[in-house]
C-alpha cells in the first residue's frame, strides 16, 4: 500500500517546464500511464550478459527500484509514439509580462487615482409613429402644392418699381453692402424680413423681374399654412381637418385684378403678417415660461424694425390681450398675481419693442446704414369718416374676393358674391371671439384684436383714401381667416353645416382655376429697356414707375434713375433711391424717359422742367408711350438734391398705383 500510495503521488506531482520546447518533462523515476500498462502487461524477457551497447538514452523507472541492468542485453528502439514532439517557437517570459502591463497598467493607474468614469448618455431618437410621418407629408404636399398655384397667380400681376426697389437693394446687399449704405428707403424698410427673402432668391435665381413673383407666392403659401396651423391649436381628428380646411379656404383665391395686386403684387404690409402670424402660434403652442414671452417679444421687434405697422397688428394687440386677461384672473376670478405671472411677462417682453425698433433704425443709419423716411400718422377729420367708412368696406371685400361691384351680372359676379360667405364667416367669428374675450383662449383673442385694431387704426387715418390702400389692412384676412376656423368649426359640425361648407369651397376652386388660366403680365417698362439698350442708351434719368423696375428689367444693362421735378428745377428722387447714383464724377446720364404726370401727382418731371434744367436737347425719340430726350453732357452736373413736401398733400409721396399706359405725344 506504501508503494501504490508513493507511485499516486509522483504521478500528480508539478512537472518542471523546458526552456526550450515548453513541454512537461517528466521525472527520472517516473513512467507514464501508458507506459506502466504496457509494462505489467508485457510479459517479462530473459537476462543474458553480454557487452553493453551505445544508444540513445531513454528515461525509465528508478534504478533504486529496478533490478540492475544484465550486462550485454542488446539495446531497445523507441517507438514513434514516445519521440519528443516538435519544438515550438519560444516567446520570452519577458515580452509577455511587458504586453500584459502595457494592456493592464492604465486600467489600474485609473483604479489606484479613483478617476470617475465618464459614460456618453445614448442618443434617444424620437419614435417616428405612423401619424405623425402621414401629416408632415400632408402638411408637405399642400405647401408645394399652394407655391405652385400662386406663383402663376402672382405672375399675372406686372413687376412694378416698388417690387423692383426691394430687389436692387437685396442685390446691393449680396454685393457687399448689408446695410445699405447710402440707401433712402420709403417709409417701410422691410430690412430684416422680405430683403433677407429677396436675397436669398437673388443668390439662386439672379437678378431678374422673377424674383418679385417668387417672393410673393412664398409669402402667400405661407400665410396660408400659418392660418391653417393657428385655426387647428391643438384639435385632432375630423375636427382639425375641419379648422384647416376652414382656413385655407377662405384666403384661398385672390380676387383678379386688384386683390392679386393688393395681396401678391410686390413686397408690402402683407409679408409684415407673417412674424407676427408667427407670434401667436408660439404662444399657441409652446408652453407658459418665461421664455416663451421673452421669444415672442423679440420676433415681434424684428418685424417692427422692418414694418411700422406691426404696431397695429402684432404689439398692440398682445397688449389688450394681456391686460383683459390680467383684469379677469386678478379682479374678477380673486386670483393672485402669480396666475397672471405669464401674461405680466409677455406684456414686459413685448412693450419695449416699440422703443427698440426705432433705436435698432437709428443705431443702423448713424453707422452708415439705410435710413427711413418717418411718416408721422394723422387722424382723419370728422366729415372724411364717411369716405373712410366706404372705402374700408370695399377694401374688405377685396380682401376676401368677394368685390362684386363694376363686374357684370354673371357667372365671374356669381363667383365674387360667393365669396362673401367667407368675409361673413371672419366677421361672425371675430364679434363671438369679442364678446366673451375674457373667457377665449389665447390664440382665438389675439386674432380677433388684430383683427379690431387694424380695422380701427386704417378707419381713423388719412390712409383710408383710395382702394390701392387696402394693402395697409391686409393682416385682416389671415387673422380672420384663422379665428374662423378656430372659433367656427365645431359649431358648423354641430349644425351639420360641413356639406354646404364643401360645396362653398368648390365654388373657391373655381376662381383660384380662372386665376391659374390667366396668362403672366407683361412688366412694366416691357420695350422701353431693349429700345434703350439697342440704342446704346445705358445710364439715364425717369419718373419713379419708370426708373427701378426698367434696371431690374435688363437685369441693371440698361440703368435709370428717379428724378422729380420740382417746379421748373429736376432734383433727384428721396423714395428708394441710392445717393451714389446721382455722383456725377461716379456716372454719366446723358438722357431722361418722360411720361404724361400721373393724376394727382404733380412732381413727374415735364419737357418745360427739363428744358429750363438741362437747356435745349440733342435729339428726341418717340417710343409709343415715352418720350426720350437726349444731351451731349452730363444731366447729373445739373440735379439737385430732392426733398418731400409738408405734409398734408397729396403729392408728396408717388402715386399707390402702377401708372397706366399714357396715350403717345
Amino acid at each position: 500500500m506504501t508503494a501504490q500510495r508513493t507511485q499516486a503521488r509522483r504521478r500528480f506531482t508539478r512537472r518542471p517546464l523546458s526552456r526550450r520546447s515548453g513541454q512537461v518533462t517528466p521525472q527520472p523515476d517516473e513512467q507514464r500511464p501508458d507506459e506502466q500498462a504496457q509494462a505489467e502487461l508485457k510479459p517479462a524477457e530473459p537476462q543474458t550478459t553480454g557487452p553493453q551497447t551505445t544508444g540513445p538514452q531513454t528515461t525509465g523507472p528508478n534504478p533504486a527500484d529496478s533490478p540492475p541492468a544484465v550486462t550485454g542485453a542488446p539495446a531497445r528502439t523507441v517507438p514513434a509514439s514516445r519521440r519528443p514532439a516538435a519544438r515550438l517557437p519560444v516567446v520570452p517570459i519577458g515580452l509577455t509580462a511587458a504586453a500584459i502591463l502595457v494592456i493592464s497598467a492604465p486600467r489600474l493607474l485609473l483604479r489606484r487615482l479613483r478617476v470617475p468614469r465618464v459614460r456618453a448618455r445614448r442618443l434617444r431618437l424620437p419614435r417616428l409613429r405612423l401619424a405623425a410621418v402621414g401629416a408632415a407629408t400632408t402638411w408637405a404636399v399642400a405647401a408645394a402644392t399652394l407655391f405652385v398655384i400662386y406663383l402663376h397667380v402672382a405672375r399675372t400681376s406686372a413687376v412694378t418699381s416698388d417690387g423692383a426697389s426691394n430687389a436692387l437693394q437685396a442685390w446691393d446687399m449680396l454685393h457687399g453692402n448689408p446695410l445699405l449704405r447710402g440707401w433712402q428707403l420709403s417709409d417701410v424698410s422691410f430690412y430684416p424680413t422680405e430683403l433677407v427673402q429677396y436675397a436669398a432668391i437673388e443668390r439662386l435665381r439672379g437678378l431678374t423681374p422673377e424674383v418679385v413673383p417668387i417672393a410673393s407666392a412664398m409669402t402667400y403659401t405661407l400665410l396660408a399654412l400659418l392660418a391653417a396651423l393657428l385655426a387647428k391649436g391643438r384639435a385632432t381628428g375630423r375636427d382639425a381637418i375641419v379648422r384647416c380646411v376652414l382656413a385655407a379656404g377662405i384666403m384661398l383665391a385672390p380676387q383678379l385684378g386688384d386683390g392679386i395686386y393688393v395681396l401678391m403684387g410686390s413686397p408690402d404690409h402683407i409679408g409684415s403678417t407673417v412674424p407676427v402670424m408667427v407670434t401667436f402660434l408660439l404662444l399657441d403652442r409652446a408652453p407658459r415660461r418665461w421664455y416663451t414671452a421673452v421669444a415672442a417679444g423679440l420676433i415681434l421687434a424684428v418685424g417692427l424694425t422692418a414694418d411700422g405697422i406691426v404696431v397695429y397688428t402684432g404689439v398692440m394687440p398682445v397688449l389688450a390681450i394681456c391686460a383683459v386677461r390680467i383684469y379677469r384672473s386678478r379682479f374678477q376670478l380673486k386670483k393672485r398675481w402669480r396666475a397672471s405671472s405669464f401674461e405680466l411677462t409677455l406684456a414686459a417682453a413685448t412693450a419695449p419693442t416699440i422703443w427698440l425698433a426705432p433705436a435698432a433704425l437709428t443705431l443702423i443709419a448713424r453707422h452708415g446704414g439705410f435710413r427711413v423716411w418717418p411718416v408721422s400718422p394723422l387722424l382723419a377729420s370728422p366729415g372724411d369718416l364717411g369716405r373712410s367708412l366706404a372705402v374700408t368696406g370695399r377694401g374688405l371685400l377685396l380682401l376676401f374676393g368677394a368685390n362684386f361691384f363694376g363686374h357684370p351680372a354673371g357667372f365671374v359676379a356669381a363667383l365674387a358674391f360667393a365669396h362673401l360667405i367667407g368675409l361673413g364667416l371672419a366677421a361672425w367669428a371675430t364679434c363671438a371671439t369679442v364678446r366673451r374675450l375674457g373667457r377665449a383662449d389665447l390664440a382665438a383673442g389675439l386674432l380677433a384684436a388684430g383683427v379690431v385694431l387694424t380695422l380701427t387704426a386704417y378707419l381713423l387715418s388719412t390712409r383710408a383714401d383710395d382702394l390701392a390702400s387696402t394693402r395697409d389692412i391686409t393682416a385682416v384676412l389671415p387673422f380672420g381667416a384663422a379665428v374662423a376656423g378656430r372659433a367656427l368649426a365645431g359649431r358648423l359640425a354641430s349644425a351639420r353645416l360641413v356639406p354646404a361648407l364643401a360645396l362653398v369651397l368648390v365654388g373657391y376652386l373655381i376662381s383660384l382655376g380662372r386665376l391659374v388660366t390667366q396668362p403672366p403680365a407683361e412688366p412694366e417698362s416691357a420695350g422701353l429697356g431693349s429700345w434703350l439698350a439697342a440704342h446704346h442708351l445705358t445710364y439715364g434719368l425717369a419718373g419713379y414707375w419708370n426708373a427701378n423696375v426698367t434696371t431690374l428689367d435688363t437685369a441693371g444693362r440698361v440703368q435709370l434713375r428717379s428724378v422729380l421735378a420740382n417746379g421748373t428745377q429736376i432734383t433727384s428722387d428721396y423714395w428708394e433711391v441710392k445717393s451714389g447714383w446721382f455722383d456725377p464724377a461716379a456716372s454719366y446720364a446723358s438722357f431722361i424717359v418722360l411720361v404724361p404726370s400721373p393724376p394727382g401727382f404733380k412732381r413727374y418731371p415735364t419737357v418745360a422742367s427739363v428744358r429750363r434744367t438741362f437747356g435745349p436737347p440733342l435729339r428726341i425719340y418717340y417710343v409709343n408711350s415715352y418720350t426720350i430726350v437726349v444731351w451731349n453732357k452730363n444731366l447729373l452736373d445739373d440735379v439737385v438734391r430732392g426733398h418731400p413736401l409738408p405734409p398734408r398733400t397729396n403729392s408728396g409721396t408717388p402715386p399707390p398705383t402702377p401708372l397706366p399706359a399714357p396715350p403717345g405725344e
